[in-house]
């Protein structure tokens, strides 16, 4: 009995680890997962985010030109041959060991706020990189949901045409009976025959329309493995738009990123004009430092004693000649030590510069003029954008409401179709109405089908492009 129930547990084991995958491949993959992975994988991203890292990189560097500049030197040399002593300034003819040591400070008092605009310049085009970045993952969010629509939009038109087939074949399989007993219509079984290969000819379009749908939905998320079109799951909802076009604009312009961003890159552009105006006023600057210096052959004298030595002159006293001699002192030299020499030799300086601009070569006023046309561009981008997003809105909210319309038209439609071929079906297998008259039917309601599949996914996707100009969060 044990031996029974041990053999029985890896039976069990294997049938919850496959209950488990099997769980996990039918899972349900939401509009929201394929944007989080879309935004987690996608490589065109990385562009964007290069460009706001070099932006903050460039604020950086403006920043950093607003900063006093502090440096220090240090220098190690021999010199052979004729030159001049650095401690006694004398010339002398041989080896020496040299060495300079300085600490500089500069720092800019004053030049027209030049410098002071380019950093704002700077940190407004940050801002501009930042809210690009947030604007490219938003069109990639809206990229990806128009993909996922246009990937369930595709299996609806499948799941439709099989629909189609299987009735289809149900009518071809009845005919077949009657015309392998010799009665019926003979022409009604080779009508439905025809009508069964145009479905089947549908049927393969609309798989291969589904098939390319979900290849471009898995090259948006780049997707790792391919996705099952039967695990997309998305809430349709029909109910009427609420907000007019022009309160979609006004939203948009309130909070859309990539009007946002426009609208920085002009004040940038404008802080651009400001800095190159400031290059026509004089630059003030403080300057400070400490300077000190080193010589091999720097020493120190002491006097020990003194000497009396000939001069090589002499007196004559008497006709006698006697020997001039003198009394010198005795020093002993002591090399001065580096660190001695560094604090004896330490000097300091600092005043206060001024450049004033006379002639460049026209550099300040052509750079005013190029900054003025940035600015000009920008402002005309900026125009550009905010008319491009109005007209896009219109005609997305005009043809949400479009869209609508025909979904409610549409399903009318449906409904009038369904019963005329529910009528029609009944004569056609009572034999009272022709091949003819049902395949009409029949093709009236499965094209009323597929079109009010294309309305629903068209209003649906209309309204996600009008929250995506709202900057909602799709």
């Amino acid at each position: 009995m044990i031996h029974v129930r041990l053999s029985i547990l890896p039976v069990i084991f294997l049938l919850i680890a496959e209950s488990r995958v099997s769980a996990q491949e039918s899972a349900v993959i939401t509009l929201e997962d394929c944007i989080a992975m879309a935004l987690e994988n996608n490589p065109g991203l990385e562009g964007s985010r290069l460009d706001a890292e070099t932006a903050r990189v460039n604020f950086r560097l403006a920043a950093g030109d607003m900063m006093p500049g502090i440096n220090s030197s240090f220098d190690l040399g021999i010199n052979e041959g004729r030159s001049i002593d650095p401690f006694t300034n004398d010339y002398i003819n041989e080896k020496l060991t040299f060495s300079n040591i300085g600490l500089n400070l500069n720092a800019l008092v004053f030049n027209g706020f030049s410098q002071y605009n380019a950093m704002r310049r700077q940190r407004l085009n940050l801002k501009a990189a930042d809210l690009e970045y947030e604007a490219a993952r938003q069109a990639l969010s809206l990229d990806v949901t128009l993909a996922f629509l246009q990937a369930v939009n595709a299996r609806e038109l499948v799941r439709l045409t099989e629909g189609r087939i299987g009735s289809t074949q149900v009518q071809v399989d009845r005919l077949k009976t009657l015309f392998d007993q010799e009665t019926g219509n003979p022409a009604a079984f080779r009508d439905l025959q025809g009508q069964y290969a145009s479905d089947r000819a549908t049927l393969a379009q609309a798989r291969n329309a589904l098939t390319a749908a979900v290849l471009e939905l898995e090259r948006l998320i780049n997707a790792s493995s391919p996705i099952d079109p039967a695990r997309l799951g998305i809430l349709m909802d029909f109910e009427p738009y609420a907000l007019s076009a022009e309160e979609v604009y006004g939203q948009a312009l309130a909070k859309l990123d990539a009007i946002e961003a426009r609208r920085l890159r002009l004040e940038a552009a404008r802080k651009g004009v400001a800095s190159a105006r400031g290059q026509f006023t004089p630059e003030i600057s403080f300057f400070a430092g400490l300077r000190s210096n080193y010589s091999s052959l720097a020493n120190m004298f002491t006097q020990t004693g003194t000497e009396v030595v000939d001069t090589g002159d002499f007196v004559t006293v008497g006709g006698q000649n006697y020997p001039v001699q003198s009394e010198n002192s005795i020093f002993q030299a002591d090399r001065i030590e580096f660190q001695d020499q560094l604090d004896n030799n330490l000097n300091t300086f600092y005043g206060v510069s001024a450049r004033i601009p006379l002639f460049n070569g026209l550099q300040a006023h052509n750079n005013l003029k190029q900054q003025k046309i940035e600015r000009s561009r920008a402002e005309v981008e900026l125009s550009q954008a905010e008319l491009r997003f109005r007209q896009a809105i219109r005609g997305a909210h005009a043809d949400m409401e479009t869209a609508l319309e025909r979904v409610r038209v549409l399903e009318e439609q449906v409904t009038a179709y369904e019963e005329s071929f529910r009528i029609n079906e009944i004569r056609f297998n009572n034999g009272v109405s022709n091949s003819t008259e049902y395949i009409v039917s029949k093709n009236n309601l499965d094209n009323a089908r597929v079109a009010l599949a294309n309305a629903q996914y068209e209003y649906l996707l209309r309204v996600r492009v009008l929250e995506y100009y709202r900057g909602e969060a799709l």
